[in-house]
């Protein structure tokens, strides 16, 4: 199982994939069969991730390739998607406090220490889990339904800071999205929906597992964590269209460049911003690659050279700026994570040069992030298709 960094592979597992996206899909994609079988699964999301392809480009497929509601359930799953970004997207202090625990947390030396070593290693005894531990490490990948167990499994019966579980995924995931990832575990805590938890059992895990696994000691009971509730959401008003001599910044978020609404405005400059997060080598090695790709169908699109700006200070990408005669700079807009608090920085550092960041936020997340206001299936009523 591996996933190649390019756009082309991405349309091409969606592709590869879109005719199972019906009944195929709903009857079997709860099934875990382990990493040598995901034929019952999308695969896709990495490439979401870090929008190597598109969440309507997804929609679209599959609604063109299936009749009816027959992939509806396909398609509410990359509504999940939309929907866990819209809502942090209006509560960014949700994210920013996850930082602030997992910081603290990592600091500490408390009695947990020791659960935390023996769990991260593989070493619980808790036969799923550990396998999954070392799934997570060589793949970078776990079946949504494993990552649910895992949770539950961390948060119950392991008894340790959803956060750092939390934190442990966006290490080693290529799909650690900030928002899918943070907020899915908010759930299963009972964070998300006030007093609804998840609790792994036993049974559901051998059923849905095809047997591979039968854990023993599994918490029974998942008392909800209890934390202040989130602040009322507020989402800004969309950056305008850039004029004048314009210089495009890709950064990781949003690696589709060609697709962005930017008809009409003149790109006389190109970069892409490579960050280093800490994540895991390969996943690091991933979105990398990935920035180069998009890159290189960048210059294409907009006929210019671009250069890669890896690890650069406000002071360097302003000399970029100038040194190309800017009027603004352009890039996509970044949803609430690691990536945006970085680029949060730089264009407030900007600003101080005299150099105007502009964010081009997609039709798709404009349609659809303002819905975000409440649960999922209210959401999943309104949006915009």
């Amino acid at each position: 199982m591996t996933f190649t960094p390019t756009r082309a592979a991405g349309l091409d597992s969606l592709e590869a994939f879109v005719g199972r996206a019906g009944r195929d899909y709903a009857d079997t994609r709860n099934f875990d069969y382990g990493p040598a079988n995901r034929t019952n699964v999308s695969q896709l999301s990495p490439y979401l991730r870090y929008r190597l392809i598109t969440e309507d480009e997804v929609v679209a497929a599959a609604r063109a390739q299936h009749c009816g509601a027959t992939a509806d359930k396909f398609v509410q799953e990359v509504l999940w998607r939309t929907y866990w970004k819209g809502w942090l997207e209006l509560r960014p202090s949700v994210w920013a406090d996850f930082v602030a625990d997992v910081a603290r947390l990592e600091a500490q030396s408390g009695g947990w220490r020791r659960d935390y070593d023996r769990a991260v290693a593989g070493h619980t005894g808790i036969d799923c889990f550990d396998a999954w531990i070392g799934e997570l490490a060589e793949y970078g990948y776990l079946h949504n339904h494993a990552r649910m167990w895992f949770a539950s499994i961390w948060i119950f019966t392991l008894r340790l800071p959803w956060q750092l579980g939390a934190a442990l995924f966006g290490h080693h995931l290529y799909d650690g999205d900030p928002a899918s990832n943070t907020l899915s575990w908010r759930w299963v805590a009972g964070l998300q929906t006030a007093g609804k938890t998840y609790l792994a059992q036993a049974d559901n895990i051998t059923r849905y597992t095809d047997g591979r696994f039968s854990p023993v000691g599994l918490a029974t009971r998942a008392a909800a964590i209890t934390a202040p509730p989130p602040p009322p959401p507020l989402l800004g008003e969309p950056d305008p269209l850039p004029n004048g001599r314009v210089g495009l910044l890709l950064a990781e978020d949003d690696l589709a460049p060609e697709t962005l609404a930017l008809d009409g405005v003149d790109i006389v400059a190109l970069a892409s911003l490579t960050e280093n997060h800490g994540r895991a080598p390969a996943v690091e090695r991933f979105v990398r690659d990935a920035l180069g790709d998009a890159r290189r169908r960048a210059e294409e699109r907009f006929g210019v050279v671009g250069i890669d700006l890896a690890n650069v200070d406000a002071a360097t990408l302003g000399k970029w700026a100038i040194g190309h005669g800017l009027d603004t700079i352009a890039i996509a807009h970044s949803p609430i994570g690691r990536s945006e608090q970085r680029l949060a920085a730089l264009r407030d550092e900007l600003r101080e040069h005299s150099v105007v960041v502009v964010r081009i936020r997609r039709s798709w997340d404009e349609q659809n992030w303002p819905h975000a206001t409440r649960g999922f299936f209210a959401f999943r009523e309104r949006y915009a298709s």
